[in-house]
């Protein structure tokens, strides 16, 4: 199974491994608890959700990438995979649902995880000293591209990029945030596409875009407004 991250142009140690098998039988019993993912899907983990999450290695293999901060992680997806993994990168995770980011902090101790930090939080109630402040920003399935764009440009550093997880389907988002983009001060720079080790629908695309300056101190805008007014 985990051969398939060769795909990826991930090489694990041994001790990288016994941390990712742990990580997935931790991620299993604490799932029993809370709905992180279907159930439907916990027989797939690896294929759909930690092979997805570690993808982002396509785009970052050859960067020096030192923070991380995931936005609406939910279940700890691309945020644990990506810590357990690539344990020079400090990740941050932040989610609404304070149950699961119960689980992923119980997690992260039993695996003894020091680059990750997980809190309980709405992303426009951030601390604002965390603006502009991350190489990258990571979101999946969180919603509609352009509003993603609001809650994710303002917390990358000028220069740093976010990145977008997002099915092939994503063409007709990113029409709809041309004026997002300008707004943000911020440019599409990618599309990386690959394939999920499964049969039923496998493709899947990073949608990479670079902050060029900062933005405006207003966004994001608070949850209601981005939702009704997108930009």
């Amino acid at each position: 199974m985990y051969k398939e991250l060769e795909r990826l142009n991930i090489k694990l140690s041994e001790k990288n491994l016994k941390t990712l098998e742990k990580y997935i039988y931790l991620f299993k019993n604490c799932n029993e608890k809370i709905n992180l993912v279907s159930k439907k899907d916990i027989n797939n983990l690896f294929e759909k959700h930690i092979y997805d999450s570690l993808a982002i290695n396509l785009f970052i293999k050859d960067k020096n990438i030192k923070s991380l901060l995931d936005i609406g992680t939910g279940g700890g997806f691309p945020s644990m995979p990506i810590a357990v993994c690539f344990s020079g990168i400090k990740v941050e995770a932040v989610d609404s649902i304070k149950k699961k980011i119960n689980c992923i902090n119980d997690i992260s101790r039993e695996l003894n995880l020091k680059n990750i930090r997980a809190y309980s939080s709405r992303i426009e109630d951030l601390p604002e000293k965390m603006k502009n402040s991350f190489d990258i920003v990571t979101s999946r399935a969180l919603a509609e591209l352009r509003m993603i764009l609001e809650y994710a440009i303002p917390f990358v550093k000028t220069g740093g990029y976010f990145i977008a997880y997002k099915s092939m389907k994503a063409e007709e988002e990113l029409n709809k945030a041309q004026n997002a983009l300008k707004l943000l001060n911020t440019k599409l720079i990618d599309k990386v596409e690959y394939n999920l080790p499964v049969e039923e629908n496998p493709k899947r695309v990073l949608i990479v875009f670079k902050k060029l300056k900062p933005s405006d101190s207003i966004y994001p805008r608070k949850n209601g407004m981005i939702k009704k007014n997108p930009l």
